[in-house]
């Protein structure tokens, strides 16, 4: 009678806590089979997108700042695709499966028109290294009228950046608003480019000015994309060991131009004495980030161990 009981109370319990798991689930708005499954002790299951449904306040972030209005950026997506640049996304004809994304990332001056099958055509958010504004710039009428609904994240150094009449990037942007009004344009403040300087530190163990690395945009959407995004799903990017495995693609950096090939373009970039990207060693953070955040990398696949 005793065990009888026992299980009985068991069985009671189990489900009293799988009832109350998908009671607080559908207070919190997020209603979605992965967090589902995880109330059950599922922790590895295959990634659904989320729905565009009913959305929760939108989060501030305070390390961004309207071009504009000089206020805050407020952003807050379920699942974020992060498109990559790289020449992996030719022919992965997987645009369908981005734009069901409820937030669209994309990097600098990437395109989306004449790609659609390969890379999707919604963009929300699009983060740009200061050094590629100028590229924007060349056609302003797509990036700031036509893409008005795209939120564009500049991030850049403190003496482009500056807001007193002495950074170039700036004024470039400030111009921009001013011709393109309903242009959502927002930058990095210097706490935030120190904050982001502070993470290559740690996480890697070397100072990146001493070192005489520049971050990536990669770096930066990445970062942004973790404080903003409920689960991340990045398209295109290789990981840390992929130019040297046996089975590599050899093809372009860039998806939408000829050139240069991407594996020589990181060796050359990780192997620079002073102003190189450090992709390789950013690839090993980001796989790292990769086992505590809700992150998964496809087309080509990682394995996080």
């Amino acid at each position: 009678f005793f065990f009888s009981l026992q299980r009985k109370s068991i069985v009671a319990v189990s489900f009293i806590a799988a009832f109350l798991c998908l009671i607080i689930v559908r207070l919190t708005n997020e209603v979605t089979f992965p967090l589902i499954l995880n109330c059950f002790g599922q922790t590895s299951v295959k990634w659904i997108p989320f729905s565009n449904g009913q959305r929760q306040p939108l989060r501030t972030h305070y390390g961004y700042i309207n071009v504009k209005t000089q206020e805050p950026l407020q952003l807050d997506c379920d699942l974020c695709a992060i498109v990559s640049n790289s020449g992996q996304m030719a022919g992965q004809k997987v645009g369908t499966e981005i734009d069901k994304s409820s937030c669209i990332w994309r990097m600098n001056n990437a395109p989306t028109k004449g790609y659609e099958e390969d890379v999707g055509k919604r963009t929300t958010v699009r983060v740009v290294s200061h050094t590629s504004v100028p590229l924007l710039l060349k056609n302003p009428e797509y990036f700031f009228k036509e893409t008005n609904n795209t939120v564009y994240v500049i991030w850049g150094p403190f003496r482009n950046m500056r807001r007193d009449g002495n950074g170039i990037v700036y004024n470039m942007l400030k111009k921009t608003v001013d011709s393109y009004p309903t242009a959502k344009i927002y930058v990095t403040t210097e706490k935030r480019m120190s904050y982001c300087d502070a993470v290559f530190k740690k996480e890697t163990g070397r100072d990146r000015v001493q070192s005489g690395s520049y971050l990536s945009t990669g770096w930066f959407t990445l970062i942004l994309a973790m404080d903003a995004c409920y689960g991340i799903h990045v398209y295109g990017m290789i990981n840390d060991t992929y130019c040297k495995s046996e089975d590599f693609r050899k093809v372009p950096y860039h998806y939408y131009e000829p050139g240069r090939d991407e594996c020589e373009e990181y060796f050359l970039h990780e192997n620079a004495p002073y102003g190189g990207h450090r992709f390789i060693t950013e690839k090993k953070v980001f796989a790292k980030w990769a086992k505590k955040h809700t992150i998964i990398f496809t087309h080509p696949n990682w394995t996080v161990s």
